[in-house]
């Protein structure tokens, strides 16, 4: 198969080069940081493989490289919650990706749109305090900031999406 990626052969070209030439890690994956498109919001972190940043950006339709399963997978295959690219853009390094995408939604009637397999419209729904450390020796505690959209065992028929 021919690659469409450039090899890197100087920091000039990677850096202010015109060829795309993507550095991926030693297991072969590449960051990648999706956002929405219309309200910039983080939604998630994964990570490409050379064949889904491929196939990404030939169909438009995001695909990411699962570590935990050791597989591709299209975006929302099973739950209808797709991604489309609107834009991708590359860092200087070309060692991380962001995408900006449009939301598919589960069903037609659906109207949520979300990305998080567990139920919330962004993997990012908890934050992190910060500022102090517990005095009694205990984990820090996380605060949910947002509420689930959907439910996954309706989506994915299942309860770990």
């Amino acid at each position: 198969m021919h690659s469409i990626f450039a090899p890197q052969t100087s920091s000039s070209q990677v850096e202010i080069g015109h060829e795309l030439s993507p550095k991926f890690d030693q297991d072969g994956l590449i960051a990648c940081i999706t956002t929405h498109a219309g309200t910039g919001e983080v939604l998630m972190f994964a990570y490409m493989n050379q064949v889904a940043l491929t196939r990404t950006i030939e169909t438009g339709e995001v695909h990411y490289y699962s570590r935990s399963r050791g597989e591709l997978w299209k975006k929302g295959q099973s739950s209808g919650l797709t991604q489309q690219v609107r834009q991708m853009l590359i860092d200087c390094d070309q060692d991380c990706l962001v995408l900006r995408v449009d939301l598919g939604r589960a069903t037609a009637d659906d109207q949520v749109e979300a990305s998080c397999h567990v139920g919330y419209r962004t993997c990012f729904y908890r934050e992190v305090p910060v500022g102090g450390l517990p005095t009694d020796g205990a984990p820090v505690q996380l605060q949910f900031v947002a509420q689930q959209v959907f439910d996954p065992k309706k989506i994915y028929g299942q309860e770990d999406g």
